[in-house]
């Protein structure tokens, strides 16, 4: 019998960037009151250093959302700039570069993220892949991509395919949000 309930571990596990940065900020606050004038700065740095964590951490709990299924279908590897997608019926990779889109497609069951680029067909990755939450810190680095408007789709997914990123220039066959 598991000491701590599965769910409460779930969600432990889901914000535990965010909790760690609270724990930093605390502790810094503490520290930045308790210490001494000349050593206090170290706990103020501490402190504004566990905000960051926690105020990225945020982000990256409401990007894992608290309804996937553990264990989707496939397994999301993401590794130098490229993504890689190994799936039950499809797979591939793609890498940063080559990239000309990105769209949430929630018509699929479980909704898909669809990666277009230069070299074949879209990836389609489904939302709750193993792996899937490698994918924040790629979507992270495309140039012009609103991480908000991400976690917005992310959430409310809508009823039709929603580009949230195109690449300037480009033309793709999906329609525009």
């Amino acid at each position: 019998m598991p000491l701590i309930r599965p769910d409460l571990t779930r969600a432990a596990h889901r914000w535990r960037e965010t909790l760690t940065g609270g724990a930093v900020a605390v502790l810094g606050l503490w520290a930045g009151l308790a210490a001494l004038p000349p050593l206090s700065w170290i706990g103020w740095v501490a402190a504004l250093a566990g905000a960051g964590l926690a105020v990225g951490g945020i982000q990256r709990g409401r990007f894992r959302d608290a309804g996937d299924a553990p264990g989707g279908p496939g397994i999301v590897t993401v590794t130098e700039g490229q993504v890689a997608y190994w799936g039950p019926l499809d797979g591939g990779a793609v890498a940063l570069d080559a990239l000309r889109s990105l769209a949430l497609d929630p018509t699929g069951r479980p909704p898909h993220w669809v990666l277009e680029h230069d070299l074949g067909p879209p990836l389609h990755i489904p939302v709750t892949a193993a792996g899937g939450e490698a994918l924040f810190d790629l979507f992270a680095q495309l140039p012009g991509l609103s991480m908000e408007d991400v976690l917005r789709a992310r959430t409310a997914p809508g009823r039709t395919p929603r580009i949230l990123w195109r690449r300037a220039g480009t033309i793709t066959a999906l329609p525009p949000r």
